[in-house]
């Protein structure tokens, strides 16, 4: 594929439209999810069961010519079973590394709130480095690298709520919601002959991938806009009802972000309304409500719910 702006986005509309033939009808989620790809950044899917997380997760990373790997998380699963483990070797007296699945471009985690806090932060150096430190050796993961995590925000037996620090490295958080009345019943009938991911055609390999988010950093942002992200930001700081506000690494994410979104839809600059509908998928897993302002709401719909206010009450640049 060449690496020229209008090439590349055909190509992406082609991959959205491939994504969408196996997720009926969450158009919004897809572009989500590529935008997560783009600028460089891992996904966390949060939703009910049987709503299609783990199709979305598999569909994207099977729609690339690169390496996969899925995990299931579960309690007994140990860090070295995520990022391998160093064996010992007769013949050289040394010990050899045997690389784990994480060694892959595309990790699915599947219901990663399912294990330990001790396995789930094996995640973190990956996450934010892309590499990780065994045996004080360094080993550098492929490129590009994407972590696309899915869990269940209802069911709380067995499962070990992700930390903050974890929360931060992914990108964004995206829900699936129910589908329509019409895709769901498109889903009924075409049960019988339903596409899978394993069918989906790869339209991209990993060098197309990488050629693309370079291309995506690129896409100008004006000062304003940067103003208009901080200001946010420093309100999330200073409000009683979070007790936590956004990080400097969720203002990064953003950026990105915003980059991506921009790109995605044909330009090579960033508008307010990038910025702005991505606010809520970007920052709501990054802050945290105050106790004092605990309400009947789930702690994640009531941090959407502030985002949004601050949102409506920022003077939006022209």
């Amino acid at each position: 594929m060449q690496t020229t702006s209008p090439t590349a986005q055909s190509r992406l509309a082609d991959l959205q439209r491939s994504i969408a033939r196996v997720v009926k009808g969450k158009e919004d989620v897809i572009h989500l999810a590529l935008t997560a790809l783009l600028a460089r950044g891992h996904l966390l899917i949060e939703d009910v069961p049987g709503v299609g997380k783990t199709t979305l997760a598999q569909t994207l990373a099977r729609s690339f010519q690169c390496s996969f790997q899925r995990i299931q998380f579960t309690s007994d699963l140990l860090p070295s079973d995520v990022i391998g483990i160093s064996v010992y070797n007769p013949g050289t007296q040394e010990f050899d590394f045997k690389p784990g699945p994480i060694f892959a471009n595309v990790i699915v985690a599947d219901e990663i709130n399912r294990t330990t806090p001790k396995t789930q932060s094996a995640l973190l150096e990956a996450m934010n480095e892309s590499q990780i430190t065994v045996d004080n050796h360094t080993h550098p993961l492929p490129k590009p690298f994407l972590v696309l995590a899915t869990q269940n925000p209802i069911e709380h037996h067995g499962t070990y709520p992700l930390p903050e620090s974890q929360l931060d490295r992914f990108l964004m958080r995206i829900r699936m919601g129910y589908p329509s009345r019409a895709s769901e019943k498109e889903i009924i009938r075409n049960n019988a002959g339903h596409i899978t991911p394993d069918q989906i055609e790869s339209l991209m390999d990993a060098a197309d991938v990488l050629a693309v988010q370079e291309t995506v950093s690129q896409v100008k942002v004006d000062e304003s806009l940067l103003d208009y992200a901080l200001e946010i930001v420093d309100r999330t700081r200073q409000t009683e009802q979070l007790s936590l506000g956004v990080s400097p690494r969720g203002v990064v994410m953003l950026h990105r972000a915003a980059q991506a979104r921009a790109f995605l839809d044909g330009r090579d600059y960033c508008l307010p309304d990038d910025f702005k509908s991505l606010i809520v998928p970007v920052f709501a897993h990054r802050v945290v409500v105050s106790s004092r302002y605990i309400s009947t709401q789930r702690k994640s719909d009531q941090a959407e719910t502030i985002l949004r206010e601050i949102l409506d009450t920022t003077r939006v640049p022209l």
